[in-house]
């Protein structure tokens, strides 16, 4: 008898936990997932003409002559990212004369303090030479110990 009650407690609640688990996936398959948002600062922003031109108060004549550049940016890094023959240098490579031969387009159409602060945004490409390094190492103030 106590055996019996036992297995009738012990299926109730498996059959509990079972019915409550169907439940929650029963409910997430109904719910759809929210829209992805991309922040204004994030990768992908740095393709959103729209916001760049705004940022940069590109006159109307400006937006005119820059907004082919933007585009014909976009379509070849699109093309470079489909292009499965390329190594990843090599793709990193005409990635960064994209880049560079658009911001020599774009410096012909901004003014230099909009080409200075679309560099500050992030949408320039990155150059050439590195930083600076010291020469000479730094003084120490340490006294030799005896």
């Amino acid at each position: 008898m106590k055996l019996n009650k036992t297995m009738i407690i012990a299926g109730l609640i498996a059959g509990g936990v079972l019915a409550a688990n169907v439940s929650v996936r029963a409910q997430d398959a109904t719910n759809t997932p929210p829209p992805k948002v991309h922040a204004p600062g994030g990768a992908r922003a740095g393709m959103n003409f729209e916001y760049i031109a705004k940022q940069l108060g590109l006159s109307a004549d400006q937006k005119e002559k820059a907004a082919p550049v933007f585009q014909d940016m976009q379509q070849q890094n699109a093309e470079l990212r489909k292009d499965t023959t390329l190594s990843v240098a090599d793709r990193r490579a005409k990635q960064k004369q994209v880049r560079e031969d658009a911001a020599a387009k774009l410096k012909e159409i901004f003014t230099p303090a909009q080409f200075e602060q679309w560099q500050k945004m992030g949408m320039r490409p990155h150059p050439a030479t590195p930083p600076a390094t010291p020469t000479t190492p730094p003084a120490t103030n340490a006294t030799p110990q005896q």
